[in-house]
């Protein structure tokens, strides 16, 4: 599984874990995101996130 990081704000989409309380279930990911969705923490949409290693 892989997690994207939010290039304006720095929140951290986790697939494993997904966004419960934003409707995306554990183990979602990135690819199935709806393409309309929006960061909860600044509002952008996913082509503001970028793929990283995070450890």
């Amino acid at each position: 599984m892989k997690k994207y990081r939010c290039m304006v704000c720095g929140l951290v989409y986790n697939e494993e874990e997904g966004w419960p309380n934003e409707g995306i279930v554990a183990g979602t990911s990135w690819d199935d995101v709806p393409e309309d969705w929006i960061c909860p923490d600044c509002g952008v949409g996913k082509e503001d996130f970028e793929m990283e290693e995070i450890v």
